[in-house]
């Protein structure tokens, strides 16, 4: 199944690049698989960050990481936000 991931912020600055699209293995993956081909791909500054961060999968936030993802899907990785 094909996924896409976009990041933003610090996120982006952790992974190193604003999007990419990758197979997850499998036909019913979750958001928490694909967290965690995140944290596999991007190493120790994704595992920082990826904690901290909330979900959107197709637009709408994502809180139950055992949420399925279908090929196709996009998930937006948004690190807390300061400002005022």
């Amino acid at each position: 199944m094909r996924l896409t991931v976009r990041y933003f912020a610090g996120a982006r600055a952790a992974v190193g690049v604003a999007e990419e699209s990758f197979e997850l293995p499998g036909d019913a993956a979750t958001v928490g698989a694909a967290i965690e081909a995140v944290r596999r791909r991007h190493g120790a500054e994704a595992v920082r960050v990826l904690p901290a961060c909330s979900y959107l999968l197709d637009g709408v936030a994502v809180r139950d990481h055992d949420t399925a993802v279908w090929s196709g899907s996009q998930l937006d990785v948004l690190p807390p936000f300061a400002g005022g």
